[in-house]
Formats: structure tokens, sequence, C-alpha cells
């Protein structure tokens, strides 16, 4: 636990290094050009699709006649938007999360080695190959459930729980193999997840829940259409920086155990080399010939 909170201080730190904070606007500028271009192509068909299902939904029918009675009705202009942006709001998470993985980590770590573990010696166990798989790969797991969750976010603690418990999966599978890619081993880096595998779903959980607080920012962009132009870069600006956080305090954690796995795989190595080294015992049954 102290070596999850020191390493989390750590990343909090870093955070505000100028790199750090320059390196930010990459993912940013990225994933906001993507998300205009999107934006340009499909946000009217998107709204026009929710609306259109939403008027083959008799329950929901009923919802509008209900809230036209009340003085209510201008709710529904903003329910379709509302939808397309709570739908899309996981594609960007993800995209944030691939894009510092890519432009931010690579530089961060060499920031936190070059800094904090000058003598660790580099193995290169990964490849940017083997990086691109696990992103990908992990990503495509992440995203199939998501979709299948869906339908259970109508319930207001699944949606709570289960987007951050994927993105947390998520960082931790994308994190636990970039942060090492350089500097471990095959066997080191398997070694050194395996038995830290616990510790670092549980910091990719919580990675998860402060990469869901943006979201908020997405319902008020909704909500008042004239900020949205405003309010969605700060939120995509908001999830760069979190998942920049997790990248560093992944950094900070796995090359500390890394460095500490060395040093027991070092002391176990010399004692067993003066075990060797000691006299062996001499036989002394009877009958034996000196």
């Amino acid at each position: 636990m102290r070596s999850v909170i020191d390493a989390a201080w750590r990343a909090a730190a870093y955070c505000v290094h100028p790199l750090v904070i320059g390196l930010s606007v990459l993912p940013l500028v990225l994933t906001c050009g993507v998300a205009y271009l999107l934006a340009r192509a499909y946000w009217e068909p998107a709204i026009d699709g929710v609306r259109a299902a939403f008027e083959s939904w008799a329950l929901l029918a009923v919802l509008f006649k209900w809230l036209e009675a009340i003085g209510l009705l201008g709710l529904k202009s903003v329910l379709a938007p509302l939808v397309v942006v709570f739908l899309a709001t996981p594609v960007i998470v993800f995209f944030s999360l691939l894009a510092v993985a890519v432009l931010m980590a690579p530089f961060m770590l060499k920031l936190v080695a070059r800094r904090r573990f000058p003598a660790l010696e580099l193995r290169r166990g990964g490849s940017f190959m083997g990086s691109l798989f696990v992103s990908v790969s992990a990503t495509f797991i992440a995203a199939v459930a998501m979709v299948v969750s869906i339908p259970f976010w109508l319930v207001p603690p699944v949606a709570l729980v289960v987007p951050p418990l994927i993105w947390g999966w998520l960082t931790y599978r994308v994190m636990s193999y970039d942060m090492l890619v350089d500097h471990a081993s095959q066997d080191e880096r398997r070694t050194v997840v395996q038995k830290h595998r616990v510790v670092l779903l549980v910091m990719g959980v919580l990675s998860g829940y402060l990469g869901a607080a943006p979201s908020l920012l997405w319902v008020s962009g909704v909500m008042f259409v004239a900020f949205a132009p405003v309010l969605v870069p700060i939120a995509i600006w908001v999830y760069t920086l979190v998942f920049a956080f997790s990248a560093l305090w992944f950094a900070h954690y796995l090359l500390a155990a890394l460095q500490a796995h060395r040093l027991a795989e070092g002391s176990l190595k010399a004692e067993a080399a003066v075990i060797e080294a000691l006299p062996k015992p001499v036989d002394e049954s009877p009958g034996v010939v000196r």
C-alpha cells in the first residue's frame, strides 16, 4: 500500500512538469479533431435516429405527453442529444486512452526512468508491435464489454460501477505492458505483472473512476448547448490529464517493482553462489576409502 501511495503522489507531481503539460496538447488536438469530424458527419443523423426510436416507443410517447402537460416539453429536445453524447462518451474515453498511450506514455516513461531510475538496465522485452497488439486487442474486448453492458445502464448502480470497471481493466492491460516494454525482459514482465496483478488492477479501476469524473462536463455540454464547443474540449483535456496521471502512476510503481525484483533476484543469486562455494560435507560412512 505504501508503494502505491508513493507512486501516486510522484505521478501527481510529474503531471505539472512542463514536458507533461506540453505533451497533453497532442492527444487533445487529435481527439478534438476526430470528435469534430465525427460530429460533422454523424451528429444530425444520430440525433434523428434517436428521435425516431423515441417516437416508436409507446412508453416514451406517454412520457412526452406528460412533460407537455406540465410545461416541460423542452426536455424532449434535450433528451436525444443527451443520449447521443452518452453513447459517444465511451468512444471518446477509449480514443483518449489510446492517444495518451501512443503519444505521451513513451516520453513520460523516459522522463521517470531518467530522473528516478537512471541505473535500471534496459532489457527491451517488448516491442512497438507488441504494444500495439495489446492496446488494440484490449480496446476491442473493452468496447465489446461496454456495448453488451449498455442495456443494464438503466439501473443506476450499474451505470456508476460497470463503465469505470471496464475502463480500469483497459488501463491496467495497456499500462502494464507499455510501462515495462523497454526496461523488463519478457520473463521479468510476466513475473512482475503476475506478482502485482491485484494491485495493478485496483490502480486501473481507480484510474477508471477518475476517468469517469469528466463525464459531468459532457452532460453540462448537452444541457447548455451554447457552451458545448468550450466544454467538450475541456472534458477531453481532463480525460487526457487523467490518463497521463495513470501512465505516470503505473510507470513509477512498475519500475520500482522491477528494480525490487532485480535486487531480490541478485540477492538470491549471491546467496546461491555463497552456498555453492561452501566446502562440501565429507562422507564418513564406514568402508569408504579416502
